[in-house]
């Protein structure tokens, strides 16, 4: 039962830590980063046609990800039909032994 509760403390301390710690760090990071929001919308008044740009690249970054999970995902179907076709050889070829004799069943 000691042990339990050694365990238990140790869990609830180091995950009160590592909050804190990281909390500090992300302020610490984030006060360091430039500040981008505020650049980016000071351009977009700027200069309109800069954010059709940006959505116009975003949307062809989209199509260029989509394109490449669907490829992914066309191959992992062929590599699961694959294996479901050798799987159905293996299943129909199972012999069993009935009175000594191989006989060859068919699913």
């Amino acid at each position: 039962m000691s042990q339990q509760n050694n365990f238990l403390g140790g869990f609830v301390l180091g995950t009160l830590v590592g909050g804190f710690v990281g909390g500090i760090a992300g302020v610490l990071v984030s006060s360091r980063l430039p500040d981008q929001d505020n650049d980016t919308d000071a351009e977009v008044l700027e200069d309109p046609t800069q954010e059709d740009k940006r959505l116009s690249s975003e949307r062809n970054m989209e199509e260029v990800s989509r394109r490449s999970l669907e490829d992914k995902i066309a191959q992992l179907n062929d590599a699961i039909d694959d294996v479901r076709q050798q799987l159905s050889t293996v299943n129909e070829r199972t012999t069993t032994e009935t009175n000594g004799e191989q006989v060859l069943q068919e699913f």
